[in-house]
C-alpha cells in the first residue's frame, strides 16, 4: 500500500525564528494584531510504499533524521494517513477504513 505522509517541520523551542518574527511584524503592520507567537516551517508531502502504517512512519522518521531536519535545531512531526478504500473494494470493509497516525520527534 501507498500511505500518504505529511511532515512539519519547525525549530525547536529556544531557537531564535527571525523569520517567524519579521512575519509576525508584518502582519501586525497589516492590521493582524491579535496574532502573536508566530513561527515558520517547512512542511513536506510525500507516498511511502509500505506493508502498514507503523512501517510508513517509520521510514519517514529515517528520511526526517538523513535528510529533512537537521535534529540540533529542528523538530518534526508526522502524520500517517490510511490510503483511502479503492473503488472495487466493498465500503463496508472494515479493514480499508482508519485514521492517520501522528508522531512528533
Amino acid at each position: 500500500m501507498i500511505f500518504e505522509v505529511l511532515v512539519e517541520v519547525r525549530l525547536r523551542r529556544g531557537i531564535a525564528d527571525p523569520q517567524g518574527a519579521t512575519i509576525e511584524k508584518a502582519l501586525g503592520m497589516l492590521g493582524f494584531a491579535d496574532v502573536s507567537n508566530v513561527r515558520a516551517g517547512k512542511s513536506y508531502r510525500f507516498g511511502v510504499q509500505a506493508v502498514g502504517a507503523e512501517e510508513a512512519r517509520l521510514a519517514a522518521e529515517d528520511l526526517c533524521r538523513r535528510l529533512l531536519t537537521n535534529p540540533v535545531i529542528e523538530e518534526s512531526v508526522i502524520t500517517v494517513e490510511t490510503p483511502a478504500p479503492h473503488p472495487d473494494r466493498s465500503a463496508g470493509d472494515p479493514t480499508v477504513a482508519g485514521a492517520g497516525l501522528d508522531s512528533r520527534s
